[in-house]
Order: C-alpha cells, then sequence, then structure tokens
C-alpha cells in the first residue's frame, strides 16, 4: 500500500489522517469531536434497529469524502487502521482485550479485520486494546507499539486518563490508569473552583511557570482534596491570578499522579503525547526528583500511533504473505 488512513477514534473525539506509507508522513486529516460515546448515543437515538458496524462505517466514509474532496482524488481501497475506543462495547465490533504480558512489537496484539465492500470500499484493521487484573487501556497499546523501546522502563502517556506501563524484557508486565486529565476538567468546570481559574497563558510564562511548580511541591504536603480548595482560597485573598490559579490545579493534579513514583526515582521513563502535555510531565517529574533530564525521553503521540499502527498492519500482510 502507497498510502493508509490512520483513524484515532477515542472516547471524546475523531480524528482521521491519510497518511503516505514510505515515510509516514501526513497528507491530510480531518478532526471533529464525534467520539464514540457520542456516536454509540446517537446510533442508540436514531438507529438502533439498523445494523451498529454500517452505521458506524457510514460516520467514516463521510470524513474520508471530506479529504476526497480537499485532494481532488479518490481514496477507495485505501485501509483503514483504526485504534482507540472503536473496538470496545459501544464501538463498533467489541473485541476482547489482551491479557497482560502482551510483547510491545504487537506480535500478540488482537486485531480484527472488516473486509471492504460495496458500500464501503475500504478494509478496517480494528485493534483492541489490553487488560490487567483491574484496569484497562485501549489506544495507548498501539501508541507504545509505535515508541522506540529498546529499553526496559516506564512509559507515561498523558491525558483524560493518563497511563503509566511499565515495560520489562520486551514485555508490559504491568500498567495503571490515573483519571488526572477528567478530574481537571470536572474540576476546572463543575465545582467551585470554575470562577478561580482560567486558561489564557502558556507554561513557559514565568507565574504560570512558578505557580505549577507550587502546585506539584504542595501535593507532597497534603492530600488533594485539602489542596484543591487552595485553588479557591489563592483567588479570594489575592495570591494568584485565575490564569496562575490554573496552572497551580494542574500541579496539585500532575504532582498526586507523579507521587506514585516517588519511591522509585531515577529509573527510565519515557513520555509519549502532545508537547504541552510532556513540557507539564517533565517539569513534575524533575521537581519531585523522579528523573533526571538526561534519563527522559519524549515521544510525539501522533506519530507513535500512526507508527505503531503501521506496524501491525505490515505484521499482519507479512503473516498472510
Amino acid at each position: 500500500m502507497s498510502t493508509f488512513l490512520s483513524c484515532d477514534w477515542g472516547t471524546t473525539a475523531f480524528r482521521l489522517r491519510l497518511i503516505d506509507s514510505l515515510n509516514l508522513r501526513l497528507i491530510s486529516e480531518v478532526y471533529t469531536e464525534q467520539g464514540i460515546a457520542k456516536t454509540f448515543k446517537l446510533w442508540q437515538r436514531e438507529a438502533s434497529d439498523k445494523d451498529r458496524l454500517s452505521f458506524y462505517k457510514n460516520i467514516i466514509a463521510v470524513k474520508i469524502r471530506e479529504i476526497e474532496m480537499r485532494l481532488s482524488a479518490s481514496l477507495d481501497g485505501v485501509p483503514v487502521l483504526l485504534s482507540g475506543m472503536a473496538s470496545s462495547s459501544i464501538g463498533m465490533v467489541e473485541l476482547p482485550y489482551k491479557k497482560l504480558p502482551f510483547a510491545v512489537d504487537g506480535s500478540d496484539l488482537i486485531t480484527h479485520i472488516v473486509e471492504a465492500s460495496a458500500d464501503f470500499r475500504h478494509q478496517i484493521l480494528l485493534i483492541s486494546g489490553v487488560c490487567s487484573n483491574d484496569d484497562v487501556m485501549r489506544g495507548e497499546e498501539t501508541q507504545l507499539i509505535g515508541c522506540d523501546r529498546d529499553l526496559d522502563q516506564l512509559y507515561i502517556f498523558p491525558g483524560t486518563h493518563s497511563k503509566h506501563i511499565e515495560v520489562i524484557g520486551g514485555k508490559v508486565v504491568r500498567f495503571k490508569t490515573y483519571m488526572t486529565g477528567e478530574f481537571f476538567v470536572a474540576l476546572c468546570t463543575n465545582t467551585i473552583l470554575a470562577v478561580s481559574v482560567n486558561k489564557v497563558g502558556e507554561l513557559k510564562k514565568f507565574h504560570n511557570l512558578e505557580s505549577f511548580k507550587k502546585g506539584v511541591l504542595d501535593c507532597i504536603h497534603s492530600t488533594i482534596l485539602h489542596n484543591c480548595f487552595l485553588v479557591r482560597t489563592n483567588t479570594l485573598f489575592n495570591k494568584l491570578t485565575k490564569e496562575e490559579n490554573y496552572y497551580y490545579l494542574s500541579g496539585l493534579l500532575i504532582g498526586t499522579e507523579l507521587l506514585d513514583l516517588a519511591n522509585k526515582s531515577n529509573q527510565n521513563i519515557s513520555l509519549a503525547g502532545n508537547k504541552i502535555m510532556m513540557d507539564l510531565y517533565s517539569v513534575a517529574l524533575q521537581i519531585l526528583d523522579i528523573v533526571k533530564p538526561f534519563f527522559l525521553r519524549r515521544f510525539n503521540g501522533d506519530e507513535a500511533l500512526i507508527k505503531g499502527q503501521s506496524t501491525l498492519y505490515n505484521n499482519l500482510v507479512s503473516k498472510v504473505h
């Protein structure tokens, strides 16, 4: 294949990219906030008497046509490599989780092929997730496959549900999920703290960075339930601006997440995500003395996802031939 369609369909967002297979270069992309959760509710409300797989494929087809119109070219026959929540119980086809351990080259990950048809002229590769006895993930396992995995280390994937994934001997042996991002959004929008925070500036601004650092350090000395109320009093007593308070709250939550690693200092750690989140986590890891800068590696999360999808597809094709 000369190109493929990389689809990342998460709980709250949908992203489709046309990728050059040779160098994994991005050619075109579309993004919407119609994630799997919203799509499933739409199917329940409007088309529950119809085949769910066809309903979901039609959503993808509409977005493929947007790229075709933009490029003035047909994408018939271009495969769709799909990871994230599309293989969940509210997705297109529910696939079982691969139980730990799993090989970081993706050789034992569970996948499913949906063949092309007259109404959808694209083969779909659905990628399943991974589970332990008490935790699950869908999407991060594909990103991990796309990272450079030459060391035994801990991989951190910041996000709505941040993941800490431990790799030993080429296998994922354990992982933990932290609801850091979801808690942050909930506190900023649905609690009394909403009137005390405002995201208008960047971390690199001196006062924002210092406020973030203070939040990380404060999480050491008291519980998150008390510390969060300080966000309120910071504005009442004019200690921090709403912009600075936004970063203070971020520091509290990220610091609390990373405290789990405080007794494992100076281990090899990799971050995979977008630059903004990796910058925040890098600062917090160093403040808590969990990792020294020269031990910390960073991977672009989008690039890792695309590389992981490509690796899985190529592995599958090589097995067939």
